[in-house]
């Protein structure tokens, strides 16, 4: 099993330990059956008690240390899992990343290895159960090898009917986790569009009774049939006990027929030891329910896992002198096409080239799906392009460099996150500088910074701006780029932004670039670069 195999990657010779010291727990309980069993039919004497108190302790001490080393293994698992995932996702490309789409990412940072980390919990309690069914097993064949047979024979037909069942399962669970990723997407458009929802009753009905409850009803049903076909199992199992018991009950009345002599003496031995471990068989069987969904969870993890980690973006710099001396950065051809579903002509960008020199102000314009955030990822590097090159001075920028590259780019993008721990070059001087901005920006009684942290990020989206424009300043990198930064601002701020904000900016030698709307700031330009489907239409001051 998938949940197996997680244990043993993160540490074969614990697994291993855990699994003999479970082992030695279940045949120490096999060994007080079959002292039980000796002392009920021959009497009992002082000399019995020490096996017996041997026995206990050992069963008792070996069992609770398989429990301990695979707790820990299991919950090591999970924490290893959630930061490998975490640092896979954080080394993909975006590109990648925004084909899974954010529901779809959150869905198995947390659905689905939560369903890993409960299972796994259970994995200790089940190596046990399997190592006195073994132990018991062994007895029963020192007991009579005929009836093992016959005994293993039966469980053998029980398990495969209950294993069918769990496949069956198995199908739905994976049709519910499918649907998970859905109802995500869905719950993202109730946090993020809840305005618009109050303000049309007629989407609002619609999102809810044909989108959200069609998702949800889904999902309900699968999860309903699965787990009503593992309630079948289970109560298959635990039917097939009493089945078994009445078996061997009624066979010794034809011992003779069947060529087991002794049956009559070992009968009582054999239900005995069966009623001792139908309660690890029962707890085996409830288990498979969990191991078929966590493997479930573990195949949507793995197979987004490995996709990640196959373009995974390894950690690079740009040469030294590069960095220092660079006087342009140039575009040659560059090309970008988004995959769209079910698009006939999916959209594109370029090809383009362009030439920006180090310490220009350019202001990227068009209009609402020209190109304008797409040319500004290809730039950043947040995109590779699909054909084409883009130069860093001399150096072209490749897979074995593109992280440094991107390490040149102070951002705004529309769609900003904003983090509260402050990440500056001068950590020594980060407060007071985050300080001297925050009164720049009219922030100074709303914010505080304490330990390198914003003391809150809860503020209107202008304001938000602001303090994204705050951690661009302390990050101090050569190149600055503001996606409609000014959008949110009132009049005033706007003003400062574009005739104060930028202008002190371009005297310290940086280069900007600024997608913008407001065409009464365009004369404050170097140049202004107008795109158009994806292509550029004018390239004004080049």
């Amino acid at each position: 099993m998938d949940v197996v195999w997680l244990l043993i990657r993160a540490s074969s010779i614990r697994v291993f330990g855990a699994i003999a010291a479970g082992l030695l727990s279940g045949g120490c309980s096999a060994g007080l059956i079959a002292l039980i069993n000796q002392l009920i039919t021959q009497g009992t004497s002082r000399s019995d008690i020490a096996p017996f108190v041997v026995l206990a302790l050992v069963a008792l001490l070996a069992g609770s240390l398989s429990q301990f080393l695979l707790v820990d293994l299991s919950q090591d698992a999970v924490y290893r899992l959630r930061l490998q995932l975490s640092q896979r996702i954080l080394s993909a490309p975006l590109q990648q990343l925004e084909r899974f789409g954010p529901s779809q990412l959150l869905a198995v940072l947390t659905k689905d290895v939560q369903e890993i980390s409960n299972t796994v919990f259970v994995i200790p309690r089940l190596c046990i159960d399997a190592a006195v069914i073994v132990g018991c097993l062994i007895y029963l064949g020192w007991l009579s090898i005929g009836a093992l047979l016959a005994v293993v024979v039966f469980l053998a037909a029980a398990i495969a009917i209950v294993q069918l069942l769990i496949t069956l399962a198995y199908r739905y669970i994976a049709l519910a986790r499918k649907e998970i990723d859905r109802l995500f997407k869905l719950f993202g458009g109730i946090t993020n569009g809840t305005k618009e929802l109050k303000l049309n009753a007629t989407r609002r009905a619609l999102f809810f009774e044909e989108d959200l409850q069609v998702s949800a009803a889904f999902s309900r049903n699968y999860t309903i049939t699965a787990f009503k076909i593992a309630a079948i199992a289970t109560s298959s199992g635990q039917l097939l006990f009493f089945v078994l018991i009445g078996l061997l009950l009624f066979s010794a009345s034809f011992a003779a027929s069947s060529g087991i002599s002794n049956i009559q003496q070992i009968l009582p031995a054999y239900i005995l030891t069966i009623t001792y471990v139908v309660g690890p068989i029962e707890s085996v069987i409830n288990t498979l329910p969990n191991l078929a969904t966590a493997n479930v969870a573990i195949k949507k993890v793995k197979s987004m896992g490995l996709s990640l980690i196959e373009s995974a973006e390894q950690p690079t710099v740009i040469t030294s002198a590069t960095a220092n001396s660079w006087q342009a950065i140039q575009l040659k051809e560059v090309t970008h096409r988004y995959k769209g579903e079910g698009a006939e002509t999916p959209f594109s960008v370029g090809p383009i080239t362009l030439t920006i020199k180090r310490g220009e102000l350019i202001f990227i314009v068009g209009g609402n799906g020209s190109g304008k955030s797409t040319l500004a990822k290809l730039i950043t590097g947040l995109y590779s392009p699909e054909s084409g090159q883009v130069l860093l001075g001399d150096e072209p920028i490749t897979e074995a460099n593109r992280e440094g590259y991107r390490q040149q780019f102070s951002t705004v993008f529309s769609d900003f996150y904003l983090f509260k721990r402050l990440v500056g070059e001068n950590s020594s001087a980060l407060e007071t500088q985050a300080k001297a901005y925050l009164q720049r920006l009219n922030l100074e009684e709303k914010v505080s910074v304490q330990s390198g942290h914003l003391s809150t990020t809860a503020l209107s989206q202008g304001q938000r701006k602001r303090l994204a424009l705050l951690s661009a300043y302390l990050e101090d990198r050569p190149i600055y780029l503001f996606d409609e930064w000014a959008a949110d601002q009132d009049p005033i701020f706007r003003k400062i932004f574009y005739t104060q904000l930028l202008s002190e900016l371009q005297q310290r030698g940086k280069t900007i670039f600024v997608i913008s709307h407001d065409d009464r700031y365009f004369h404050l330009a170097d140049r202004i670069i107008k795109l158009d489907y994806g292509r550029i239409e004018s390239d004004i001051g080049a």
